[in-house]
């Protein structure tokens, strides 16, 4: 698989990256330990380089499951995590915290040092640039490499740079979620930054299989409370869906890969990391990385999506936490 470098910092990953929480959480039952090794191991077996978990998948769980996963071949991958979304007060970033979820997050992911430790939300009562000058020290100790945030806008990010080289930023992007165009990716590309887009095939309404009549178990996955997966919302996005799946006929692939090819081709810097928690994902969503999109395909997608209006907020920003400058 080619590689990627995540803006000016020197780190260099595969095109296309593992998701790896909803093998532990999000949408569904948790994988069986063995099964998730299994995907895993099977997404670098066939090129992947770059995992993503955290300390709040499980929580705790995914973690383990990826230090588990990835001991055998741990000099050979990328590996990031993250910090700061629970703790007995709910978000923390406060110094003494962050150098508590880093101990830990390393004894779990079997490891001693973290690639890229990303601030998993904007916490409202730790100065970004203490936060910043936390992990700086952590990077000065050889406990982490890189610094990233997550669903950090663009006063954050600035404020944060300043401070200690931000090397990723991983916000919602997607064909159907496109508010980093405004401000976040123009400031990356400025920066030298580079962006890892989360839930990149829209949380798998952008598979094709999500219809109006699904039923999503309340206790184990998100998007039944997500305004996105009403069932009326649902049958108003359906236009999404069909376009790519027009031009994925055509490209002889899939609406997945549609979606993902798409993201690449909008900037060099950005590496998707959609959740692969099966065996049969994986090849679907690695093929993407060779469908090359024409001028003429990106700009049909773009008059399409002109004719849409999604319905539904991307998800319920006050159970995840959610802070935008």
């Amino acid at each position: 698989m080619e590689k990627r470098k995540l803006g000016n910092s020197g780190l260099e990953v595969s095109a296309l990256g593992m998701g790896c929480m909803n093998l532990s959480f999000g949408t569904g039952k948790a994988a069986d330990v063995n099964e998730g090794i299994k995907v895993i191991r099977a997404g670098y077996e066939k090129g992947i380089t770059f995992f993503d978990t955290a300390e709040a998948y499980g929580p705790y769980t995914n973690e383990e499951l990826v230090g588990l996963a990835l001991q055998p071949i741990r000099d050979k991958v990328i590996i990031a995590t993250k910090f700061g979304m629970i703790s007995d007060t709910g978000i923390n970033s406060r110094p003494e915290h962050i150098r508590k979820v880093a101990e830990e997050s390393l004894r779990r992911l079997k490891t001693d040092y973290i690639d890229l430790f990303y601030q998993h939300r904007v916490d409202p009562n730790v100065p970004i640039e203490d936060v910043a000058g936390t992990v700086a020290d952590l990077i000065k100790e050889g406990k982490v490499k890189y610094f990233g945030l997550s669903e950090a806008g663009e006063e954050t990010i600035k404020k944060a740079h300043s401070v200690q080289s931000v090397s990723a930023v991983q916000n919602q992007y997607s064909i159907w979620t496109r508010e980093p165009e405004e401000k976040v990716l123009p400031l990356c590309e400025a920066l030298g930054i580079g962006f890892v887009p989360w839930a990149p095939i829209g949380t798998g309404f952008l598979t094709g299989k999500i219809t109006p009549d699904i039923k999503f178990d309340s206790d184990t996955d998100l998007r039944a409370v997500f305004p996105r997966f009403t069932p009326d919302a649902i049958r108003a996005n359906m236009p999404v869906v069909e376009l790519l799946t027009k031009i994925a006929n055509r490209k002889n692939g899939t609406p997945v890969q549609i979606a993902l090819a798409w993201l690449m081709a909008q900037k060099p810097f950005i590496v998707p990391i959609p959740g692969m928690d099966k065996i049969e994902y994986l090849d679907d969503n690695i093929k993407s990385v060779n469908i090359a999109l024409t001028t003429e395909d990106l700009q049909e997608i773009e008059e399409g999506l002109a004719g849409i209006t999604f319905q539904g907020a991307r998800l319920n920003d006050e159970l995840l936490g959610l802070s935008e400058d």
